[in-house]
């Protein structure tokens, strides 16, 4: 039961109840920031690092805190975390850092990281409060990932071009130039890209939605119809 429980708790936080796709919280930095693949992946980890940090610290005092003061303690909690990562990343990633610029800090605004602490992380055992972020947090960066490779693909013909802020100067071999002398589409690295690009992986993920429902329905009828055979 404990494993079934576990595992629904990270389906919802990939694909269910997506924070990207599904609950379309933290749109502002997912559309600003993910105009190639390596800055999606730099916000989509630091977020992740924030849900696991600030979901074990509030599933651990969740006994401690009285209801009246509990959302002033979460949003410590969240500060605290963001900023020691802040300041990690502009010590050790200073040109990603540079790049992301404002959208690190405000990361404590997320309604998503608040909204987990809340709504689950204060309810549950430090392994479920784990699991949840890291179900929450991997959805999210595969969103932030996925987007923008999209927009960089398209906008500029290439992938992972600026992976050297994030892995070091070794790393510039892993830019991959998937059309030469491609000119580039300029729309898809502008704000209406990213709405477009954000609008057709929700139109992918709903289409998969319902194939799978189909799916499910042609299997349920075939194994009751062998029932009654």
């Amino acid at each position: 039961m404990a494993d079934n429980g576990l595992r629904k708790v990270l389906a919802d936080g990939l694909w269910h109840n997506n924070t990207g796709l599904v609950q379309l919280l933290g749109l502002c930095p997912l559309l600003a920031i993910t105009t190639n693949t390596i800055n999606g992946l730099g916000l989509g980890l630091a977020t992740l690092l924030t849900l696991l940090a600030s979901n074990a610290c509030v599933s651990l005092i969740r006994n401690l805190v009285r209801p009246e003061v509990r959302i002033p303690v979460y949003v410590l909690i969240i500060a605290s975390v963001v900023t020691a990562i802040e300041l990690s990343m502009n010590a050790w990633f200073h040109d990603l850092y540079l790049i992301l610029g404002i959208f690190i800090p405000l990361i404590v605004t997320n309604c998503a990281i608040i909204g987990r602490a809340e709504a689950f992380a204060s309810k549950n055992s430090l392994p479920r409060a784990l699991v949840d972020a890291l179900a929450i947090g991997l959805g999210f960066t595969a969103v932030l990932v996925t987007l923008g490779a999209l927009r960089e693909l398209i906008g500029s013909g290439t992938l992972f071009a600026q992976a050297h802020l994030m892995f070091g100067e070794a790393a510039r071999g892993l830019a991959i130039v998937v059309w030469e002398d491609y000119r580039g589409f300029l729309l898809a690295i502008l704000p209406p890209g990213a709405f477009i690009g954000l609008g057709l992986l929700i139109a992918g993920k709903n289409v998969i939605d319902t194939r799978m429902k189909q799916a499910a329905t042609v299997r349920a009828k075939a194994a009751q119809a062998a029932s009654t055979a």
